[in-house]
């Protein structure tokens, strides 16, 4: 029975220790949660300046204009390197990219064909200036963007006939050409500032009249020659934009 009564006594006496060994302990450290992550969203608001350089083709129709009527020369294409560079602003809404930009280029586009209206004649056409003056809508994923792009397209363009047996230059004469240019480019901001594309561009010059008078009597009847044209380009551009990030938003989780 005495048995009894001491194991009783003993295990009230852990009992009621307990709670007293625990409120002795030391509170546990409160831990301050870290800050959201932040991170930087690519702005493309700002001006820009850059460089491009690529490949061209220019497809041209020569038609001579007599009293008669219009008697067709031939039709050719002829590509060649471009180089030149571009200038402009964009403004970023959301993932919206809208900007304007004005571009200017060197060009050799040349073709020389013999002419349909007398075999011993040939024609030499040749495009060395391109400029485009366009507006753009692009869609932006942070530091990608894709745009397409439209507007005025100017070509500065020389028609040269001259005769086969000698190689001797009949007439020649200059014109510049207005016309429309539709495009779409993919531009890569590999830097806060520095950003790096491909574009095609189509360019629509319609037609163009030049007006000569020449002694020699294969030409006699001619009044004056009308070119049409189309121009393709594919560039790779440079770009520095003057800014840099945008202000920071906190990273959803």
């Amino acid at each position: 029975m005495k048995k009894l009564l001491v194991t009783a006594a003993g295990m009230m006496a852990v009992a009621l220790s307990a709670p007293a060994s625990a409120a002795d302990l030391a509170a546990r450290p409160y831990t301050k949660a870290p800050p959201p992550v932040v991170a930087p969203i690519y702005d493309w608001t700002g001006f820009y300046i850059g460089a491009n350089g690529g490949w061209g083709q220019s497809h041209s129709c020569v038609d001579f204009v007599t009293a008669a009527g219009t008697v067709a020369s031939g039709c050719g294409d002829r590509s060649g390197g471009v180089a030149g560079g571009q200038i402009g602003y964009r403004w970023q809404t959301n993932q919206f990219v809208f900007g304007l930009e004005a571009q200017g280029d060197w060009a050799d586009l040349k073709n020389t064909r013999v002419s349909l209206f007398n075999p011993t004649l040939s024609t030499t056409a040749k495009t060395d200036a391109i400029g485009l003056f366009t507006g753009q809508l692009g869609w932006a994923w942070n530091s990608a963007l894709l745009y397409v792009k439209g507007g005025a397209a100017v070509t500065r363009n020389r028609l040269t006939i001259f005769d086969n047996a000698t190689g001797i230059g009949l007439v020649s004469g200059d014109n510049t050409r207005w016309g429309g240019t539709l495009g779409v480019g993919f531009e890569y901001g590999f830097t806060p500032n520095w950003s790096v594309g491909v574009e095609y561009d189509h360019l629509w010059m319609g037609h163009a009249n030049n007006s000569f008078s020449v002694v020699d009597p294969r030409l006699a009847a001619v009044l004056n020659d009308r070119i049409s044209q189309d121009v393709d380009m594919v560039t790779v551009r440079f770009n520095y934009r003057f800014g840099g990030y945008g202000a920071p938003i906190a990273a959803r989780y």
